[in-house]
């Protein structure tokens, strides 16, 4: 089966989002307004779990919040005053019901409940171990690699058990937990994927973006440092740094295309940050033409940040239709074509005559921008320029995004020349990594110490990726010697 949609087949997968409400009543219903939000993060699969003191409830199920949270009987069937909840698009472990988070164990200490963001990038070379150890695994996600090691830790608390289990972790992770101890919160020692904390009343709230804080009407408090550790239970809140601190190196692409315009990343305006790399498109890779079109609906902010700084007119050059899910049809190259239509169409109109710049966020396989390049000339324009908000994507990220093999990528197969005559397009330029971290208010990438993690265009990644390269991760993450009590 292929879906009828390249343009989806030709997106970063986003990673996963996580949300998760301690103190609340009807806490289930919270966590799946917060979910709605962080749907973008994730449309595979959905899956909330809730507390009441006494026992844990869970509901998982493949598909969209709307379609399994929306009936006020599975709802009822989460009660409690805590929850936390996971939107899933899989990045590790195969697709199924069996790994829909939060994942779920009874451990000595009570229930725990997880929801994780990211990709442990050695889970592979620990789960092996673990399994020759004796323990056995219900679900192929890397995520339970954590329970396995929480459950096995010979510290005698469940806090130290956790610490003692992160300590053994490499690669990135954002994760919210339930236990009968608290709600845990926690980000990995470089920050690469983001967590944010607020609260609505007395409640306390985490999620992926501050975006689903809009939606259930909370507060936006602030974000969770990276390496920091923050227990909330009836006692309060609790801030830990159970690491020796480090450089943070947070996600770019979170700025690039991830996260929802309307979030604050990093304390900055996620569709100011992009409109702005679009001025630095602009300046940097300027060229005459009649129209700016975005490639919807990702390439919009840059778009119009390009269109402003070159004074070319924005227009909706593409109109897509938003009443199209991702349907499936036999395989068959005509009947295919046909089907991109059916969420994205030339408005010929506006386009015919014309010299046109078309802005997308990124280019990975190549499928969509050559898709988008024999849309316009079909729809008459006269000369197609493609520019890029974001630098050519030549690494697989190990992160928690799902990105192809290197090799499918086609900044990895050919130079910028190259990849013009693969999309057909009569100039194609990208924005520099100088110029994306301009626009980001630095003044550009450091070599010696790079602010963030950009490994999808520079290779450098800021971790070991030992399940990659059979190394063990020995000097990235200092840790301190004494444990938390």
């Amino acid at each position: 089966m292929l879906t009828t949609d390249p343009y989806d087949d030709d997106k970063l997968r986003e990673e996963c989002g996580v949300f998760g409400i301690w103190g609340a009543d009807t806490a289930a219903a919270v966590v799946a307004l917060g979910l709605h939000a962080l749907q973008h993060r994730g449309q595979e699969a959905a899956g909330i779990t809730s507390y009441d003191r006494n026992w844990f409830h869970s509901h998982r199920a493949v598909g969209h919040v709307a379609g399994n949270f929306d009936e006020d009987h599975i709802i009822r069937q989460l009660p409690g005053d805590a929850a936390c909840g996971h939107v899933r698009y899989s990045t590790t472990g195969e697709s199924g019901l069996r790994n829909v988070q939060p994942l779920y164990a009874e451990l000595s200490s009570g229930g725990f409940a997880v929801a994780h963001n990211g990709n442990i990038s050695n889970a592979r070379t620990l789960r092996q171990e673990l399994v020759q150890h004796g323990s056995i695994f219900q679900s192929t996600s890397d995520t339970e690699t954590i329970i396995h090691l929480v459950a096995t830790s010979s510290f005698k608390t469940l806090l130290d058990s956790f610490i003692d289990a992160l300590k053994q972790l490499e690669g990135a992770y954002s994760l919210v937990c339930i236990t009968p101890e608290g709600m845990i919160g926690c980000r990995d020692p470089l920050g690469i994927r983001p967590l944010v904390m607020g609260k609505l009343g007395d409640a306390v709230i985490f999620a992926s973006e501050s975006v689903a804080f809009d939606v259930v009407g909370a507060e936006f408090i602030r974000e969770v440092e990276p390496g920091e550790l923050i227990v909330v239970n009836d006692k309060g809140i609790r801030s830990l740094h159970p690491f020796a601190k480090i450089a943070p190196r947070p996600c770019i692409f979170e700025h690039v295309y991830f996260s929802r315009p309307d979030s604050i990343v990093d304390g900055q305006s996620v569709y100011s940050v992009r409109k702005q790399i679009g001025a630095e498109l602009a300046i940097e890779n300027p060229v005459e033409a009649d129209l700016v079109i975005p490639v919807p609906d990702s390439g919009t902010p840059a778009a119009i940040g390009y269109a402003q700084q070159s004074g070319i007119p924005f227009e909706l050059g593409i109109i897509r239709s938003h009443y199209v899910g991702r349907t499936f049809i036999q395989p068959g190259d005509k009947v295919r074509h046909l089907g991109v239509k059916l969420k994205h169409n030339a408005n010929q109109a506006l386009i015919e005559g014309k010299r046109v710049i078309l802005v997308d966020d990124s280019i990975v396989r190549g499928t969509t921008s050559t898709k988008i390049v024999e849309m316009m000339r079909d729809a008459g324009a006269t000369e197609v320029h493609m520019r890029i908000a974001s630098p050519p994507t030549r690494n697989s990220c190990f992160y928690g995004v799902d990105t192809p093999k290197r090799e499918k990528l086609l900044a990895a197969q050919y130079d910028v020349t190259g990849m013009q005559d693969y999309i057909k397009a009569d100039s194609l330029a990208f924005i520099s990594i100088d110029g994306l971290y301009r626009a980001l208010g630095e003044t550009g990438r450091s070599n010696d110490h790079p602010q963030r993690c950009d490994a999808c265009f520079t290779g450098d990644y800021p971790t070991t990726l030992t399940d990659q390269d059979g190394l063990a991760n020995v000097t990235q993450f200092p840790l301190l010697a004494e444990r938390v009590t």
